[in-house]
């Protein structure tokens, strides 16, 4: 498998947050690597409530890693 995650580091928290979204997207493509299976099943999970809010505490989950990972809590 490829290295495709060398850094948790970010120079922003912006850019961590999207490293987080990276996060959550290569663990749904590493669970299902079927792409066609992943589009038939996004209809389904695109227009629900609970999956949209699922799916967003996955992101804030690794977001929370992330900054852990670069102390953005301690104020600069």
């Amino acid at each position: 498998m490829d290295t495709w995650l060398p850094t948790l580091i970010t120079e922003t928290p912006q850019k961590g947050y999207e490293l987080a979204l990276l996060l959550s997207r290569k663990a749904v493509g590493m669970i299902q690597p079927d792409e066609n299976i992943r589009k038939m099943l996004r209809p389904g999970y695109s227009s629900d409530a609970d999956s949209l809010t699922m799916a967003s505490q996955v992101v804030a989950i690794n977001f929370q890693i992330v900054a852990a990972a670069n102390n953005y809590w301690i104020e600069k």
